[in-house]
């Protein structure tokens, strides 16, 4: 009994002395974490290869662990981001990725969970390295638009933000976005955006109707290819353009839940949700659907993103998928930070989630 009221003593004084030390413990780790963090770049640790992070795994509902729409693809040592929604640049900086070295953005198609991180994003990559040309947008015909807007929406923040840095920091001619549209391709066409050596970027047209330019992105890269379709009903177009890739990317919805929050919806008197739920399935592919589309294009993994409605509760995942696991058996639901490695000159397809 005594050496344990002993211990206890002991236990208590060496608690009284980190208490009384935590703001100098909290600043050496602070230190500690600011100088590993400083000089951080997460690429540098990527095999050369084709990888994808999804910097936001949902759609325009809010989820715990699913931001708005934003996918970051790495080519080599280049980075590219398409879609841009709320919350995926700080997603990218929480899980190291080096904001100022984005490439370019390429956009989907023109709804707001597609575009309402655009200005944040553009900002960042801005002053976070000092760049002296703004940030290239590609995107359908509409997409001038788009990025006319916010950069007339930025214009006074571009002035505080040289004022108070200067060159170094916010040079004024790298503010803003520069918009680079493109010819919607026909169905059973590509249209290349980007072909320079060993790394090629395509457009191929989506049927997101009514919205009358919805447009996906091919990217291949030393013989490593993935697919990213945006918002889409199930279509032969990806089907044809999926042929044989290592990853296909595909919008999700799952109408059996749908119809669920539509019935709750219509029970509560909520017009305004019951309208929403019900108009939503028909522009929007199954988990099923996609499913299909992969296995009868023979893709090496299938990854499900802009996950409606959120995934919250356990077992939520099955009945979102509702049998189309016993269709294709290669998949991932995704998740903010649901990463792939496609390394060059091998077939591996390796899963990580790095948040």
């Amino acid at each position: 009994m005594k050496k344990l009221i002993i211990a206890l003593i002991v236990i208590a004084l060496l608690g009284a002395a980190v208490y009384s030390q935590r703001a100098r413990i909290a600043e050496r780790i602070m230190i500690v974490g600011l100088d590993a963090r400083m000089g951080s770049n997460l690429i540098d640790t990527f095999e050369d290869g084709l990888h994808l992070t999804l910097c936001g795994a949902g759609g325009p509902m809010p989820a715990p662990n699913a931001s708005g729409p934003c996918v970051a693809v790495v080519a080599g040592e280049r980075l590219f981001i398409v879609d841009a929604g709320t919350d995926g640049v700080r997603n990218l900086g929480r899980m190291g990725f080096p904001i100022g070295s984005i490439e370019a953005v390429f956009i989907t198609h023109f709804h707001s969970d597609h575009i309402d991180g655009l200005g944040e994003l553009a900002t960042l990559r801005w002053v976070s390295a000092g760049n002296d040309e703004p940030l290239p947008v590609f995107g359908p015909e509409g997409v001038s638009k788009v990025a006319n807007g916010f950069n007339a929406a930025y214009e006074q923040d571009f002035g505080y933000r040289h004022a108070h840095h200067g060159d170094s920091v916010a040079p004024l001619s790298g503010a803003g976005m520069q918009a680079m549209p493109f010819p919607l391709p026909k169905m059973g066409e590509l249209e290349t955006l980007v072909d320079d050596g060993d790394l090629k970027i395509q457009a191929l047209t989506v049927d997101h109707s009514p919205i009358d330019a919805a447009v996906g992105y091919k990217f291949s890269y030393k013989g490593r290819s993935l697919l990213i379709t945006g918002d889409t009903v199930k279509l032969p177009n990806i089907e044809l353009f999926a042929q044989g890739i290592d990853l296909l990317v595909h919008e999700a919805l799952a109408p059996n839940l749908l119809i669920m929050m539509n019935e709750a919806a219509q029970k509560a008197g909520n017009k305004p949700m019951a309208k929403i739920t019900h108009d939503v399935l028909d522009y929007h592919t199954s988990p099923v659907e996609a499913a299909e589309t992969a296995r009868d294009a023979g893709v090496g993994h299938l990854l499900y993103y802009h996950i409606v409605p959120p995934l919250i509760f356990p077992g939520q995942e099955a009945l979102f998928l509702n049998g189309a696991d016993d269709i294709f058996v290669d998949y991932t639901v995704g998740q903010d930070g649901t990463t792939f490695f496609l390394p060059v000159g091998t077939d591996e397809i390796i899963s990580e989630q790095l948040m």
